[in-house]
Formats: structure tokens, C-alpha cells, sequence
């Protein structure tokens, strides 16, 4: 485990939260609203609403929540890789690529990319209302599905084991894919092998300071085992190679070679995928 990280103060975090926050708003439709007059009066598309809002009609009603961030335009620079753009812009690698319709992480210079700054919490509220709405509607068609109630004497008995017996061994073949394919959500911080002090060495071994450019996450084993390949969402694939007495539960700590970058990285919320 590497004796030192470098944190971060909560008052840098705390003015990234507010910054963010304020170019993000959430509008209450109004009677006689339309998303043309709402694009208008925020600087932005109706393509760019629906999309936030992942709306696939132009029909809104009063009362209607919808997110409104204006948009901005970003000209690739040379050198600039989609990991350093959304770390400047606090936002993240997937989002710039879904709003900018990319397959790939390969960008060239010259390209201009939509940045919706202080979109990442509005994003989220707008995910979760979207699960919400489909829990409803399965739990609704659920309720629906007619009942039909067998005659006790047309109930035949001896086929029950042999329906237990399939169950059973169809389970395994589920439990199987689920583990194979794990995905969890964590709170991501980043942490840095050259403070003064630092020995380089994570718990598994690893000399960061001799390899800067293998990706390292540190993790709590009892969620994330040691070893395991992962892939972390705006970081790509990495090794969970390193613990750390703060890293609990559902959190982990991203290796990034600069220090000025482990401080701009900051909080964030971030998808990782147990590959092995």
C-alpha cells in the first residue's frame, strides 16, 4: 500500500460541485411552453433538450421537469485526448462520446465537440426518474396479468419434483453469467506515487514510479478483488493492484502519473466492470 496519497481538500470539491451546478438548470414546463421556445430562451437545441431529457417526441405538458444546460463548443487541440477534456470540463469521457455521437476514443485536432458542462448530477436525476418510470410500468403489468386459479383435483402431483429438479439447474447457469459480467457503481477519488514520502510500491507489488503509465486502482477487496482486471468508466482497463485504509465499501482510488491531475480528477461517480 503506498504510504502517502494525496487528497483532496473538501474545499476544492466543494467549488467544482457549486461551478458545476450553476450552468445546470432543472425548468418547469408552463402552459403554452414548447421545447422551440425553451431552446430559445436557453441557448441551446431542441435536439440537445430531448437528448438531456431523453425524450423521443417534441410533446411536453405543464408541470413537466426538463433539464436545460446550455451548450458549449469545444475545438480539439493537438495532443488533447477525451480523458483530458472531460477532466477539464468536469464531466465524463462516455458523456462526450454520447453527445457527440463517438464510437471511438480517437479524436484529431480541428474537431469540434459539444460539452454540456454541470450536466453529470442532472444526468443522473434524469436516469433514475427514467428507471422509476419503468419499475412503474412493469409493476403495472404485472398487477394486470389474470390469476388463474387450478381445481385442487386437476392438480397433478407427481410431476413436482421433476419441475424443482429443472429449477434447480437452471439457477447456476444464471448465477454464473450475472458474476461473470459484475458492474457496480462507485465513488471515484485519485491519488498520485510521486508526493515526497511516497514509496511507489502498491500492496500487490507494483512499482508505480517505474511504470507511470500502467492504469492501478486501489479498492476494498472484500468488494473488488485484488488482482482483478476492471474497467472503469473514463478511465479504461485497469488492475485492482492496491488497498488503502479510506477505501471502503463501493469506493475506489484512480493511479494517475501527475499530481496536478489527481487534484483536477476530484470526486466523481463512476461505472466499473469486473472483467476477471
Amino acid at each position: 500500500m503506498l504510504k502517502k496519497m494525496v487528497t483532496i481538500l473538501a474545499g476544492t470539491v466543494l467549488s467544482v460541485t457549486v461551478s458545476a451546478n450553476v450552468q445546470a438548470s432543472t425548468t418547469t414546463v408552463q402552459k403554452g411552453d414548447s421545447l422551440w421556445d425553451l431552446s430559445r430562451a436557453n441557448h441551446t437545441s431542441v435536439e440537445n433538450i430531448k437528448m438531456l431529457n431523453q425524450l423521443t417526441a417534441d410533446l411536453i405538458h405543464p408541470g413537466d421537469e426538463l433539464i436545460i444546460v446550455p451548450e458549449k463548443q469545444y475545438t480539439v487541440n493537438q495532443g488533447d485526448t477525451l480523458w483530458d477534456i472531460a477532466v477539464d470540463h468536469q464531466v465524463t469521457v462516455s458523456q462526450i462520446k454520447e453527445w457527440n455521437q463517438l464510437h471511438t476514443d480517437l479524436i484529431h485536432p480541428g474537431l469540434n465537440l459539444v460539452i454540456f458542462e454541470g450536466v453529470k448530477n442532472s444526468t443522473k436525476a434524469v436516469t433514475e426518474k427514467t428507471v422509476q418510470s419503468v419499475a412503474k410500468v412493469q409493476s403495472e403489468k404485472a398487477s394486470a396479468v389474470p390469476v388463474v386459479e387450478t381445481p385442487k383435483e386437476s392438480t397433478p402431483v407427481a410431476p413436482a419434483p421433476e419441475t424443482a429438479e429443472k429449477s434447480t439447474s437452471v439457477a447456476p447457469a444464471a448465477s454464473t453469467n450475472n458474476t461473470s459480467t459484475k458492474e457496480i457503481t462507485v465513488t471515484a477519488t485519485a491519488y498520485t506515487a510521486t508526493c515526497e514520502g511516497c514509496s511507489g510500491i502498491t500492496s500487490t507489488g507494483i512499482n508505480l514510479l517505474e511504470n507511470p503509465n500502467t492504469k492501478v486502482i486501489s479498492v476494498d477487496p472484500s468488494v473488488i478483488p485484488l488482482g482483478s482486471k476492471v474497467f472503469v468508466e473514463g478511465y479504461g482497463e485497469a488492475i485492482a493492484g492496491d488497498t488503502g485504509g479510506a477505501i471502503k465499501g463501493n469506493k475506489i482510488d484512480i493511479f494517475i502519473p501527475s499530481k496536478q491531475d489527481a487534484i483536477n480528477f476530484g470526486v466523481q461517480q463512476v461505472k466499473v466492470t469486473i472483467v476477471d
